[in-house]
Order: structure tokens, then C-alpha cells, then sequence
């Protein structure tokens, strides 16, 4: 791996919420993502965590522009793309690609698969005259007979349905692919099936990947480097190593206490999180965790903390660990 592929400086996305004032200006702002700053190298995946609702999706598909970002800029294989036109935006679409959640709504029922991957290919102007040979190439890679092409969506488990839109991302021979929870709809035993399905493709083509989920365990299978969010802010960012097996922020040790030890004569302590979630709506002042941390000071409550690094290649924005 080498040089980052990936740069996000203090993004935002804020949606409007409530009514507008007698001045036609939005008197609340929902601060779904807010001041987010991190890099991925290329050939890395790096896995984003946190609680449903702490803002990794949204962030997601602001780098990707899906969703518009507020403020903030997005620098891709070293150009600027946070302002680029729809013209510039439909090219960088061939570099940049999405595996979405669900695989049941991610594809045409209407269409075959053969179908699908023809308007992926027509749209981007690839492959001409070896159109079903790319496609049979596809899906061979991602563990499916070629003969797949004429069916529909329907004829298709969960698990293969993935593997068609793993297949389809890698259409166009992208750079980069952001991976929206990609796991989360399957039965556990197929999770596993396409989670060694990403690796293998990351070994082989150098994937570079955004590897968007709530499940901590499936992270640390697939992940470089992660990065922790809550409420809108990465709070701990680090290599996989070095978070699992040195914690330091509370919110990041209370989901670690979460995962499923897999023998019942072991019984880690669990971290009770207790407290009300601040809405993103009306943030606190001050760290947005202190609500539910058992380590709150009063400095936590007036002033927000900074992510810095601690340690060689491990953030974290928490005023215990300040100098």
C-alpha cells in the first residue's frame, strides 16, 4: 500500500429539520455528519463503525457525491472532487463504485442479469464487442457459473444476489468502492461466504474499500484500519491491531464489550451504557458522548474534544488522553 487514494477534510452534511423561520431560513439542522477528517490509502479497506443512526452511511455517500455535503472537501486520487460538475461526476462514477445493503432492491426484478450488466457497460462505453465475455469473467470471479446471465433477480438466494452486485461494482474496474453495510441483510454463515469473497478480491485486484458496518466482528475480519463514529464525529480511528487490542475511548470500549464471545466459560464485563443519546438535532456544548460516560469531568460537558493522535497511527478525541 501506498500514498492515500482517499483524503475527507472536515466534511459535513446537515439536513434541514423543522419549519423555516419568518426570514425563510432553517431554524434547526440535523448534524448527521460534522467536521469528519480521515484518509484511505490505496489497496486498504477501512472499516467504519458505530451505532444505527451515528451518520457512517451518510458519510459514505458524501465521499461518493451521492449525497451532496454541506461543507468540507473531498480530495480523490489527488484532484478535488467536491465541487466537480455532473459531466466531471457521470466519468468519476467509473472510478468510484457502491455495493448497497440490501442486494434484493440493489437490482432491476425486471431485468436479467446479463440485462443489468449490458446498461452498466453501454452507460460507461466498455467492453465493446466482448461484452458477455467480460460478464462471464464477473461473475466466474465472484464464485457464479456464467450460465447465470439469463435469470432474474428472483431465481437468486441473498447470498448470490451479493455476489451479482460485488460482480457489478468490479464491472467498470473501479478504484475505489464504498460498501454500505454489505452483510448486514444475509444469514450468518453467508455473511462469512462474502466477507472471504472481499478479501480474496482485495488480494487479487487490490481493492480499495469503504467498508461501512455496526457489527464490530465483521470489521475486524475485513478491515486494515477503522474508524469509530458517533453522533456525526469519528471519535477513535486506528489500525485494526492496535484499536481491538488497546481501546481507549469509552464509547469504543463499550462496544467492544458488546461482541459475542464465542465459549460460555468466558464472561467479559459488559459496558452498560446508561444516559439519553443527545438529538443531532440539539447537541451538547461539549463531548457528545459525556451524557453516557462513566469517565465524564466537567471539562467533558463545556468543551469538546479534538481527535489527536496518541500514539503512532491511533486517534482518538476524548480529554482523558490529552497531554
Amino acid at each position: 500500500m501506498s500514498g492515500d487514494i482517499l483524503k475527507v477534510e472536515e466534511l459535513t452534511k446537515y439536513f434541514p429539520a423543522g419549519k423555516r423561520n419568518l426570514l425563510g431560513k432553517q431554524s434547526q439542522l440535523l448534524k448527521a455528519v460534522d467536521g469528519v477528517s480521515f484518509s484511505i490509502r490505496k489497496g486498504e479497506i477501512f472499516g467504519l463503525v458505530g451505532e444505527s443512526g451515528c451518520g457512517k452511511s451518510t458519510l459514505g455517500r458524501c465521499v461518493l457525491r451521492i449525497i451532496e455535503p454541506t461543507s468540507g472537501r473531498i480530495h480523490f486520487d489527488g484532484e478535488d472532487i467536491t465541487n466537480v460538475d455532473a459531466r466531471q461526476l457521470k466519468q468519476l462514477r467509473r472510478k468510484m463504485q457502491m455495493i448497497f445493503q440490501n442486494p434484493y432492491s440493489s437490482l432491476n426484478p425486471r431485468l436479467t442479469i446479463r440485462q443489468t450488466f449490458m446498461e452498466v457497460l453501454r452507460v460507461h462505453r466498455l467492453a465493446a464487442g466482448r461484452e458477455s465475455e467480460r460478464i462471464g469473467e464477473l461473475l466466474e470471479l465472484v464464485g457464479l457459473p456464467k450460465d447465470s446471465v439469463d435469470r432474474h433477480p428472483h431465481e437468486f438466494s441473498g447470498g448470490q444476489l451479493q455476489r451479482i452486485v460485488i460482480a457489478r461494482s468490479l464491472l467498470v474496474e473501479p478504484m475505489f468502492i464504498m460498501a454500505d453495510e454489505p452483510v448486514s441483510a444475509l444469514d450468518v454463515s453467508v455473511q462469512a461466504q462474502i466477507l472471504n469473497l472481499i478479501g480474496k478480491l482485495k488480494e487479487e485486484l487490490g481493492l480499495t474499500m469503504l467498508f461501512v458496518a455496526h457489527d464490530l466482528s465483521v470489521v475486524e475480519h475485513i478491515s486494515d484500519r477503522v474508524g469509530v463514529m458517533y453522533l456525526g464525529q469519528i471519535v477513535e480511528l486506528a489500525d485494526v491491531d492496535e484499536l481491538y487490542q488497546h481501546t481507549l475511548h469509552p464509547y469504543t470500549k463499550a462496544l467492544m464489550s458488546a461482541i459475542p464471545v464465542p465459549d460460555p466459560k468466558r464472561k467479559g464485563e459488559k459496558v452498560i451504557l446508561e444516559g439519553d443519546i443527545p438529538s443531532p438535532i440539539d447537541l451538547p456544548q461539549g463531548c457528545r458522548f459525556a451524557s453516557r460516560c462513566s469517565e465524564c469531568m466537567d471539562r467533558c460537558r463545556m468543551e469538546m474534544p479534538s481527535l489527536k493522535e496518541v500514539s503512532p497511527g491511533h486517534y482518538v478525541a476524548c480529554h482523558l488522553y490529552d497531554q
